[in-house]
């Protein structure tokens, strides 16, 4: 951990960076708006993040970017739906636009949503 906070996702159960897909750290360390840096394991200098997050959680909505440009390359906002009203259960619309990977796109938001559930220290 650093101040920023820092996150790596693995291949598998590995822990050993040769398995290192992606990691990320919040932007600064004093947010009110979430935005996260995403490196991608190639990217050992980490000068420029390879997909940026922005958005806000408490609005359960963000935006994710192709490194530091403004071109889109996912979406994710609340869809209220009468069972999430009812029984209190998130549902998101997500867009993924061509040419991105799909699967990258739900671990960037899965693991979003596990750090903004997770205790404060």
């Amino acid at each position: 951990m650093t101040a920023h906070d820092r996150w790596h996702v693995f291949r598998g159960d590995s822990s050993d960076m040769k398995d290192l897909i992606f990691s990320f750290k919040r932007s600064s360390l004093f947010q009110l708006k979430t935005e996260l840096d995403v490196f991608l394991a190639h990217n050992t200098e980490e000068k420029v993040c390879d997909f940026k997050v922005k958005g806000s959680w408490f609005q359960r909505s963000c935006v994710i970017y192709a490194g530091e440009s403004l071109n889109i390359v996912a979406q994710m906002h609340k869809k209220d739906t009468a069972q999430s009203i009812m029984f209190g259960k998130d549902n998101f619309l997500v867009t993924v636009y061509p040419n991105v990977d799909y699967a990258f796109i739900v671990a960037l938001i899965v693991i979003l949503d596990k750090i903004n559930k997770r205790p404060k220290k």
